[in-house]
């Protein structure tokens, strides 16, 4: 064999360029930023390694430019072995700009609707998906909210009920995590 014979199990489609490595790297140390940038409370709904999150919560105590730098790097190393995927979601629902944010609200939103134009049977059914719901304080905002559509007042019911909507979401994304 000459130095520009190829072995015969040679993949020529399964090559990847060092530069598609770098910017996967690349991409992964951002994303390993943004998990820095998380708030405490929003850090423990992320699922990741113990290792992954020791080295977040280190990176607030360093404040050099250079040891900054050779952290995140090492973050991004870390990162290789986690399920990007599943921390890139988790970071997106508290990320106000991205798309999951956006459906996450527009889902709530649609339920606070339903639930003011609809009857008991709306308000069984959200009870049946989100079992962690105060049953009897749920009914309070729902027929305050309807007071204000049938009164054409705003005295803010609904963004009440959108707001305690919300606050179950929240506790029940914990419990799943």
């Amino acid at each position: 064999m000459t130095d520009f014979d190829l072995p015969e199990e040679f993949d020529e489609e399964n090559i990847i360029s060092k530069t598609s490595i770098k910017r996967d790297m690349h991409e992964l140390q951002a994303l390993g930023k943004r998990l820095t940038e998380l708030k405490q409370n929003q850090l423990d709904k992320v699922p990741m390694s113990e290792q992954l999150r020791k080295a977040v919560e280190e990176s607030r105590r360093i404040t050099k430019r250079e040891a900054t730098r050779r952290h995140m790097q090492y973050i991004g190393k870390l990162m290789r072995d986690e399920d990007e995927e599943a921390i890139k979601n988790a970071v997106d629902l508290f990320d106000a700009g991205s798309k999951a944010f956006a459906q996450a609200l527009h889902a709530l939103e649609r339920w606070r609707d339903r639930l003011i134009e609809g009857g008991n049977d709306i308000l069984s059914e959200y009870v049946d998906e989100n079992p962690s719901a105060d049953i009897q304080h749920l009914r309070q905002l729902v027929r305050n909210a309807k007071k204000d559509v049938k009164n054409e007042k705003n005295t803010g019911a609904s963004k009440k009920l959108f707001r305690y909507l919300r606050a179950i979401d929240d506790m029940d994304a914990e419990l799943d995590a």
